[in-house]
């Protein structure tokens, strides 16, 4: 005779339990180092930041408590608001051009019928893995008002007034720009091709069998299954637009009488080089600690809302 046995409820739901917890033991157990070093690398800086955030404090003087008072005074002071302007400016610019252009080569590049594409994928690669400094004072030779190759080239076109470029107000954050944005081509270029290669070359084939042309099928084949590609180097890129400091301060800043960092007249004070100033220049480490805090609440929630909109489904 067969025996059946009954367990209780309770007996059930204890073994479950048990069950539930050495998984949970083994899976903190595995992700106990990475959560070691995001607590002394990100966790306990950012919590050190905004604990200095609510101080007056510099080498000069003692350490005094001042609440919200560095917030406040944010609020009335316009280098903020430039500092603001600048980097949104530098955002909108560099942003979507970087996209554009690093879909665009991506796309080239995985052409079957083009001929040395490792060699150009290279090619478009290599300002990725060159020095961000030795890169930043190539351009600030190339945009050089008086001795520049830009402007030479500008001449032999017979433009009799070419612009100032990094001694400019105008001109200065645009040459910046150029530079941020060949400086990422490669970057977004390696990662769009990449979600290229996992789209089924079928899924066009077919679209090209259905009398989709070359537009059709990138808009209703290759964008819609690329999207998470597309969310990701979004994200990256605007990340990294919000915290750029490299190429606006070895650009604007020794070499020739006219450049400052941030130069000229605060024209490219990006917010990192803003917050850079305030606290190891001026040495006034609480108000730039609470510019820091304002930086990463702004990178928070530019991230959540391009989380937000571009993970819906593209309709059409």
């Amino acid at each position: 005779m067969a025996r059946w046995v009954v367990l209780p409820v309770q007996g059930v739901r204890g073994i479950r339990w048990s069950r539930r917890l050495r998984a949970w033991v083994w899976a903190y157990g595995f992700m106990a180092p990475a959560l070691v070093l995001f607590g002394l690398i990100v966790l306990y800086p950012s919590l050190e930041a905004f604990r200095l955030s609510l101080y007056q404090w510099s080498v000069f003087a003692p350490k005094r408590f001042v609440g919200l008072a560095n917030y406040q005074r944010m609020v009335h002071d316009p280098l903020f608001w430039t500092s603001l302007r600048v980097t949104l400016i530098w955002t909108v610019g560099v942003v979507p051009c970087v996209m554009v252009l690093g879909l665009a080569t991506a796309i080239a590049l995985n052409q079957p019928w083009l001929l040395g594409r490792g060699i150009f994928r290279t090619i478009y690669f290599v300002p990725v893995m060159t020095s961000i400094v030795a890169s930043a004072f190539a351009w600030r030779w190339l945009f050089e008002p008086t001795f520049g190759v830009v402007n030479w080239m500008l001449r032999q076109l017979e433009v009799s007034d070419p612009p100032g470029w990094l001694a400019s107000t105008t001109w200065a954050l645009p040459a910046l720009m150029i530079a941020g944005i060949w400086k990422q081509i490669g970057y977004a270029m390696v990662l769009f091709l990449a979600g290229l290669q996992t789209i089924p070359r079928e899924l066009r084939e077919a679209a090209e069998i259905d009398g989709a042309g070359p537009w059709q099928a990138f808009r209703h084949v290759t964008l819609p299954l690329l999207n998470p590609t597309v969310v990701f180097v979004a994200v990256i890129l605007v990340i990294n637009a919000f915290r750029v400091f490299s190429i606006p301060y070895v650009m604007t800043s020794g070499g020739f009488t006219y450049l400052t960092p941030g130069g000229p007249l605060n024209s490219t004070r990006v917010f990192v080089l803003h917050i850079y100033d305030l606290a190891w220049k001026q040495f006034d480490f609480g108000y730039g600690a609470a510019n820091a805090m304002v930086l990463l609440l702004m990178v928070m929630t530019v991230t959540l809302i391009q989380l937000r909109i571009l993970q819906r489904p593209f309709e059409y």
